[in-house]
């Protein structure tokens, strides 16, 4: 509702309801995706570029022991998921990711949260569309001009024909691009599964020994996490949130939906790092695993050729272009929807919260992801480039969801909660603390300068939203301080730390700072939500 509009007098009975309009000139979006949609969404978001590229990434920062590098990612993407269960059953809002942050703390979070995840929502899109062009490059010469995987002219002309073609995609109904998603999908599973079936075949359970299990100890499994592609990889979680109104039963479907994808890809993510690492000839690993990702730049397609099944290499091009596609065709579906759910909140130009009559999209925010998707290509030209930066930006998108679900347990009680998220006493802090080690792994270079940024966008907001006298500007330091301090005290750790830091503090007492000082603020910020801001929002 506007801020004029009077206060609801039954705030919780007003956040059971899912979008039913969406500001002015708007539309109604439809609830027309199922269980089986959703998971394919989730799922679908999940296998991206990620496994055409990480294998050989995470190997050479991590060796063997990237496995667990895998294994953990998994059970870090889990804690999260099972954090937005609750959240997303509870309030199945478009673009939900952005607007519980807002709904517990207030705007400068919800404003935080929707600049940081459109930036990597939208440039998401750009690196799948990029890696399916690198891909495409095995057989089309003349797309990729060198080592590094910087387009030609051509090249970057075929990127802007995929990324229209996803555009007009997404112009239609939500229910033909869920059709189009399903069918690719299932074209992404089978692939993998081949690839583990072929290359297993072919293991030498030496490799995992002969030069070393964990040649970089501790510290190499954390880094590969961050930086080597394994969280890009699994982040698909939000995708599955940005429809949540316009699931059919969505108090059943959204939980099962984020389980069900993130188990299935960490089964597939293990298996496929196992069977990498078993089938890389020794000869190739002279200097050890440091170089394999040189060796192996392209690593399933150029490791099938290495074990002579030429089929599969030509099998994996395949899906390495059809994959990636298929991955950003659903984060340009996604991307509108996080849009959208910014502007709800307020904090963004109210033009982007209109939905389409006849279709149920939000067109003005389409064509904003568009715009930006593009211009992502532009400075960013590589894979590799943005990587580091975009897992960065999606974790912390998520990192927030456990402290607005644990201070909405305060400030409103009487929300219905389909799924109730068991020990959150527990739960809640311990997501928190893995998500900001994730970040903080990332290293300094990354971590300086994306935090920064939030740091003093997030002072800016303070004083332009207290100037402009908006509802809440007098709780906004009391609800939301803690957010600037977490990103100051975020940049102090990574300064002093071993991760590109000055070394300060050595591995592995830096993280235990971490993990500390992340508890700290979690306890500070579930006590600081206020329901003020849930009655004043606009759901």
């Amino acid at each position: 509702m506007p801020p004029s509009a009077p206060v609801p007098s039954s705030p919780s009975s007003v956040l059971m309801s899912p979008d039913a309009a969406a500001g002015t000139h708007a539309g109604h979006f439809r609830r027309s995706l199922s269980l089986l949609d959703l998971t394919m969404i989730g799922f679908g978001s999940i296998f991206g570029s990620g496994w055409l590229f990480a294998a050989s990434n995470v190997s050479a920062i991590a060796g063997p022991a990237s496995v667990i590098s895998w294994a953990i990612g998994g059970l870090a993407v889990l804690l999260l998921g099972l954090v937005f269960c609750e959240l997303g059953a509870a309030l199945p809002h478009a673009g939900g990711v952005v607007r519980y942050p807002a709904y517990s703390h207030g705007p400068l979070l919800g404003f935080l949260m929707g600049l940081i995840t459109v930036i990597a929502f939208s440039s998401l899109i750009s690196i799948e569309i990029v890696a399916a062009r690198q891909y495409a490059g095995a057989w089309i010469p003349g797309l990729t001009r060198n080592a590094a995987g910087d387009p030609t002219w051509a090249g970057w002309i075929v990127q802007l024909a995929v990324l229209a073609g996803l555009l007009r995609l997404n112009l239609s109904p939500i229910r033909t691009f869920a059709l189009f998603n399903n069918i690719v999908t299932v074209f992404k599973f089978c692939v993998p599964l081949l690839v583990i079936v072929v290359l297993l075949g072919h293991m030498d359970a030496g490799a995992f020994t002969r030069h070393g299990f964990a040649p970089a100890g501790g510290a190499g499994i954390e880094a590969a996490i961050s930086t080597g592609g394994i969280i890009f990889a699994y982040l698909g979680l939000t995708p599955i949130i940005s429809v949540a109104s316009e699931v059919r039963d969505p108090q059943r479907t959204i939980p099962l939906a984020l389980t069900a994808s993130v188990l299935m890809a960490t089964v597939v993510y293990v298996l496929l790092q196992v069977a990498f690492v078993g089938s890389v000839p020794d000869r190739l690993l002279a200097g050890g695993w440091a170089g394999v990702a040189h060796i192996l730049a392209l690593p399933f397609h150029d490791i099938a050729i290495t074990v002579g099944a030429l089929w599969l290499a030509t099998l994996v091009v395949a899906d390495a272009i059809v994959s990636p596609a298929g991955t950003g065709n659903i984060y340009m579906s996604a991307s509108p929807r996080i849009i959208y759910g910014w502007a709800r909140g307020a904090t963004f130009p109210a033009l982007f919260a209109r939905v389409d009559r006849d279709s149920g999209v939000p067109r003005p925010a389409l064509y904003l992801t568009f715009v930006m998707a593009v211009f992502w290509t532009l400075p960013f030209p590589s894979w590799q480039a943005l990587i580091g930066v975009v897992s960065s930006a999606l974790m912390m998108s998520y990192a927030f969801a456990p402290i607005a679900a644990a201070a909405l347990r305060r400030t409103a009680p009487d929300l219905h909660r389909p799924f109730r998220l068991s020990r959150m006493a527990v739960m809640g802090p311990l997501s928190f603390i893995v998500a900001s080690l994730i970040v903080y792994w990332s290293g300094w270079q990354t971590v300086s300068w994306l935090l920064s940024l939030q740091l003093l966008l997030g002072v800016g907001f303070v004083a332009w939203w207290g100037v402009t006298k908006r509802p809440g500007h007098r709780g906004q330091l009391r609800h939301t301080g803690w957010v600037l301090v977490y990103f100051a005290g975020m940049v102090g750790l990574s300064g002093t730390g071993s991760f590109g830091g000055s070394g300060i503090l050595p591995h592995p007492l830096d993280d235990a700072a971490v993990a500390l000082f992340a508890l700290a603020i979690y306890l500070w910020a579930e006590r600081s939500g206020n329901r003020v801001f849930m009655d004043r929002a606009d759901l």
